[in-house]
């Protein structure tokens, strides 16, 4: 049997390809959206293999909510229908629902604009012990906000503050702040889940051919794939400025979803096994008051 070293090298040879490390090296066009890495899963098999991940996030969570000194902030951001809302229920299936809090920003409420473009995520970092999984978060200020300038007139901003270099600036402030949060036992994990325009156009049609799925469709999302060049400028643009060692992304080809799962527990599983967790140790007095407590429950009549 694997020993969990040799189980967490095969992981990071696995999820290799996809981090993004280095920021200004890098380019979108050399992730390919269908890689599998030749993997040729059927359902079983991709189920038994999530279902190991899932395992090993779970105990490696249980330890991390015990130790209660760091945290880990997950971030989804994708095109529409590539799998953010599924790949968080599947990877976090099975894993206890006290240490993790997950968070969709949608379109900012009236009091979220009343506050800096920051400040409704800042709202729900993770506690220390916790797991924080953002569904979308505060890339959208660098990312659709980019792509709709016009965006910029509602957020109620000094002129003086919405100069050319706008968006140059909320860079390197979510950079400062990644940085910021790893110093402080926040590890950090952002996640592209990169789906093909042909995948998506394809997950589209499901959405309005199955009447199950009718309610996840909206006419917006077909009338922003004619902004899909630009998206795609926006989101290499967003990676090459914030990914660093300590904060790096993982570009995660998003074509199958099975495989996309398997990458995002694996970069997880790899993260939380650097952190070196274990449980709390018990000093002298709080072993007397254990055996103590052991003692008047063998006593009990």
């Amino acid at each position: 049997m694997a020993t969990n070293r040799e189980k967490l090298k095969e992981v990071a040879d696995w999820i290799e390809p996809y981090r993004v490390s280095a920021g200004p090296k890098f380019r979108l066009k050399k992730i390919d959206p269908a890689d599998t890495r030749g993997l040729k899963a059927d359902k079983q098999e991709a189920a038994q293999r999530l279902s190991t991940g899932v395992q090993w996030l779970a105990a490696e969570q249980d330890k991390l909510y015990a130790q209660d000194r760091r945290s880990l902030l997950l971030i989804f951001q994708a095109m529409d229908a590539a799998g953010k809302d599924s790949t968080i229920k599947h990877v976090m299936t099975g894993v206890n629902p006290q240490g993790v809090h997950v968070v969709s920003f949608k379109q900012p409420s009236p009091e979220e604009l009343d506050h800096d473009w920051m400040w409704r995520c800042y709202r729900h970092l993770p506690e220390r012990g916790r797991i924080g999984i953002f569904n979308r978060s505060y890339y959208e200020e660098v990312l659709v906000v980019r792509v709709h300038q016009e965006i910029l007139r509602a957020q109620k901003l000094p002129p003086e503050c919405v100069g050319k270099n706008v968006f140059d600036q909320r860079l390197r402030d979510i950079a400062a702040t990644e940085d910021y949060l790893v110093r402080n036992g926040t590890s950090v994990l952002k996640f592209f889940l990169h789906v093909s325009r042909k995948e998506q156009k394809k997950r589209f049609l499901e959405r309005l051919d199955e009447p199950s799925k009718n309610w996840k469709f909206a006419a917006a999302d077909v009338k922003e794939r004619g902004h899909w060049d630009e998206y795609m400028t926006a989101y290499e643009t967003a990676i090459r400025a914030t990914a660093t060692p300590r904060a790096p992304w993982f570009v995660v080809p998003a074509d199958n979803k099975w495989f996309t799962r398997l990458v995002v527990v694996g970069a997880i599983v790899e993260a939380l096994e650097k952190l070196k967790l274990k449980y709390p140790s018990i000093d002298e007095t709080k072993r007397d008051e254990l055996d103590r407590a052991r003692e008047l429950l063998l006593n009990e009549k």
